[in-house]
């Protein structure tokens, strides 16, 4: 990357930068924003599309950034963002450091610029690429499941076409990507049902763990996201005279804002949190500080409660810990929380409300394996000629 442009990192491409932490820092931050909008501006003015002076790391930067609402909260999560940064830059390091593998066969180098370079034919091989070898290369032992396939083909695919809606390369780059989708077969095994999501909450409460016990209580209890518990803050903990309850606030998924209750025996599980972190107790509007810390008085990390939360329920030795394909993680908690509250009879529109989902679809995911069981034909077999035999 040349000298001057205002992500620039000297003389080296940041694509092929090998500090990834630092560099995915640097597209992180908003400094450059306004700069690049100002260019945006000039290349308007002299009717030239929008990108006509970009580089290619500059449209990353500025695809990621891109506020398409006037208030803030309602653009892309800081969460998101780094999602997308480390897919994206990742996809353009792969592409330069395993051109002879993937067989990106460029003749031409464009402009000076990876993107304008590439053709459809070298994005078709990429996503090939991509299934078949990627994960092997970053030290797997087994291929990627679906549902990673579908999350890293959607971030490339909206990316590329955003590139060429803005007139920054001249032709569809995923005109040749394959479709990625996720049968409901394919989706990782997430269910925790009643008796073993109390199996659980009874081994640490008797183990006296007000830590990993009040965490586990208020993600079952509650359904919220791992994002959403690590983010919430003692100033979302309220309580409701009329209704003699404590809610939390909840800084959802897009930034929406919804309200869960937390009932008694959770409240207190939240109390003991906090005095075992050496933490106040009170109630207060006006404490933006963060509600669950972890040891070093930091905000919990999504990334970091999940293998918190997968380890320690590892070793517990409980048979349904031991008897399942895929690790116990917040997310499992959240599934967990729909399948209990469908024992307890709530209606899927109820479950999709509690848990902020958008669409009842999403919902009835969660639940689908729960459905399959009660639906069954066989269940009506009581009154039939072969009752006996059921």
């Amino acid at each position: 990357m040349s000298k001057g442009t205002v992500l620039s990192n000297g003389d080296s491409n940041l694509f092929m930068e090998r500090n990834s932490i630092s560099v995915a820092e640097n597209f992180l931050t908003l400094d450059h924003y306004p700069t690049l909008e100002k260019k945006i501006d000039d290349a308007e003015k002299n009717d030239l599309p929008p990108f006509s002076h970009f580089t290619d790391e500059e449209v990353l930067y500025y695809y990621v950034h891109h506020q398409k609402n006037v208030d803030q909260n309602k653009n892309k999560s800081d969460g998101t963002k780094r999602e997308y940064i480390r897919e994206l830059l990742n996809f353009a390091k792969n592409i330069v450091s395993y051109a002879n593998e993937i067989d990106i066969d460029i003749e031409d180098v464009k402009e000076g610029s990876l993107f304008k370079s590439l053709s459809p034919r070298h994005i078709k091989r990429y996503q090939e690429w991509m299934v078949q070898r990627e994960p092997y290369i970053n030290g797997r032992k087994s291929a990627y499941a679906a549902a990673t396939i579908a999350r890293k083909t959607s971030i490339i695919r909206s990316f590329l076409k955003f590139l060429y809606k803005n007139d920054y390369v001249v032709t569809d780059l995923t005109a040749r990507m394959a479709s990625a989708t996720v049968s409901s077969d394919e989706r990782p095994d997430r269910d925790l049902g009643p008796s073993e999501a109390l199996e659980i909450l009874h081994f640490f409460k008797e183990e006296n763990h007000p830590i990993l016990f009040g965490i586990l209580h208020v993600l079952i209890t509650t359904g919220i996201r791992n994002n959403e518990f690590c983010h919430a803050r003692v100033c979302d903990l309220s309580y409701d005279a009329a209704r003699r309850e404590y809610f939390l606030r909840i800084h959802g998924k897009g930034n929406k804002k919804r309200t869960v209750p937390i009932k008694p025996k959770v409240f207190d599980s939240i109390v003991e949190f906090r005095k075992a972190r050496g933490l106040g107790t009170t109630l207060n509007r006006n404490d933006v500080s963060p509600l669950f810390i972890n040891s070093e008085g930091n905000a919990y990390r999504s990334t970091y409660l999940s293998r918190y939360i997968n380890k320690a329920v590892k070793r517990t030795g409980l048979d349904c810990v031991k008897n399942r394909l895929n690790p116990i993680a917040p997310h499992t908690l959240r599934h967990s929380f729909a399948i209990i509250s469908y024992h307890s009879g709530a209606d899927v529109y109820r479950i999709m409300r509690s848990l902020g989902h958008e669409k009842i679809e999403t919902t009835q995911i969660y639940l689908q394996k729960e459905f399959e069981k009660n639906d069954h034909a066989v269940h009506l077999w009581d009154k039939s000629l072969l009752k006996d035999f059921v």
